[in-house]
């Protein structure tokens, strides 16, 4: 059920016509913490409200999992299956043979898309179960073809230590961001990182196939130089745009930093390409032990400077940080907008979270200016009262919307 705002509140910003897709109905089953759920949300910014461990992260989990890849938490296929108490033996159990699935109907440009998402019904021979994407009824052989009907970018709490934790999160983080424009960077990231632990394994072996070994580090070379490339060139348009302050989010200098980056600078994709196999031929002789210690994207690490304080995002305060990632993900959605002509689906989790209220408010006046539907969370509509006339609030608790 919707919450009831008053009836001034009533048709307020119902009919605003927004740039980019609009989720107009959002059904899960057996996602989590949920058996069967639906809402049909009508305006631009919707905000899920209830205590802690109610589903209101499930529910932004569930639309994340309408772009490719696993999630706004990673999770494997099987961990998004409902989980409920088991009352015999005082435990928890997965619900057996329903399997979750996701559903939304999308608006955008006057045409309605169905999409879908779920889990196969486990194989008999024991097979893992797939994901499987249906877009208008049809399966699709790709996760990557919901990147032509639905863009989904998200803030979460995880996501807060960005900056202080390991490289590998920031890694991902940024590839996630060229992503929302490349498709295909995430299938040259797995192949990359596949070559990377056969190359491992094959120097672990007595006998190494030398031909094998080529082929592997080729592989390494091709991959991690393209990968290289269309990470900094996102780099190269996102920085005009988060290089300018937007209202009380400061503005910064972002980069990637390592070997392979510092090659390109003097030398073509094709030379840098062949040095890349040449130092990965030296360091055969170094053995598996430091085989991820060679010059690659796996090892490039993303700064983030803070442009007033000319500090590192890593020595800023935890307020800073947070709103040096707000900075990021606007200066993409704004990249979006102006490259493909609408901003993503911008899935919000506990933003309040080390925001005050002056940059509560100056937040919700920049996503109303994106034109984009907003999802947020929150324990409290109070730290949403600048929004809540213009906003649809749902009361989430245990699993159900009420």
């Amino acid at each position: 059920m919707v919450v009831e705002l008053g009836e001034s509140e009533i048709n307020v910003n119902i009919t605003r016509q927004l740039d980019g897709p609009l989720i107009r109905k959002l059904t899960v089953s057996n996602f989590r913490n949920y058996s069967k759920a639906s809402l049909e949300p009508s305006k631009q910014m919707v905000i899920l409200l209830g205590n802690n461990g109610a589903g209101k992260t499930n529910l932004l989990e569930a639309i994340s999992m309408l772009s490719p890849g696993r999630g706004l938490r990673q999770a494997q296929l099987m961990q998004l299956n409902r989980v409920k108490t088991d009352a015999t033996n005082e435990g928890n159990t997965i619900e057996a043979q329903r399997q979750w699935a996701v559903s939304v109907k999308v608006e955008s440009n006057g045409f309605e898309t169905t999409i879908g998402t779920g889990c196969e019904t486990a194989a008999s021979d024991g097979k893992s179960p797939k994901r499987l994407v249906k877009i208008n009824g049809e399966i699709v052989k790709s996760q990557i073809s919901l990147n032509d009907h639905l863009s989904v970018s998200w803030l979460t709490p995880q996501m807060d230590r960005l900056f202080v934790e390991g490289g590998s999160q920031r890694r991902r983080f940024i590839d996630r961001l060229v992503f929302a424009f490349d498709a295909q960077h995430s299938k040259r990231v797995n192949q990359y990182n596949h070559a990377l632990r056969e190359r491992k394994k094959l120097l672990q072996s007595w006998t190494q196939d030398t031909s094998w070994l080529n082929a592997i580090e080729n592989t390494l070379a091709e991959m991690g130089v393209a990968i290289t490339v269309t990470r900094q060139d996102l780099i190269r348009r996102l920085s005009p745009i988060i290089g300018k302050k937007m209202g009380l989010f400061p503005s910064a200098v972002i980069s990637m930093e390592g070997e392979v980056e510092n090659w390109l600078e003097d030398n073509s994709a094709l030379e840098v390409e062949q040095r890349f196999r040449e130092e990965l031929k030296k360091s055969r002789a170094d053995g598996p032990s430091v085989s991820y210690q060679t010059p690659g994207p796996h090892r490039s690490e993303f700064k983030c400077l803070h442009s007033s304080n000319k500090m590192e995002a890593s020595f800023c305060s935890t307020g800073e940080q947070k709103a040096l990632l707000v900075s990021i993900m606007l200066s993409h959605a704004i990249l979006r907008k102006k490259e493909c002509g609408s901003a993503p689906i911008l899935l919000l989790d506990e933003i309040s979270a080390h925001l005050d209220e002056r940059r509560r408010s100056s937040l919700f006046e920049l996503l109303e200016n994106l034109e984009s539907q907003i999802w947020m969370t929150g324990t409290e509509s109070g730290a949403f009262s600048d929004i809540l006339k213009m906003a649809e609030a749902y009361n989430i608790s245990e699993g159900k919307i009420v």
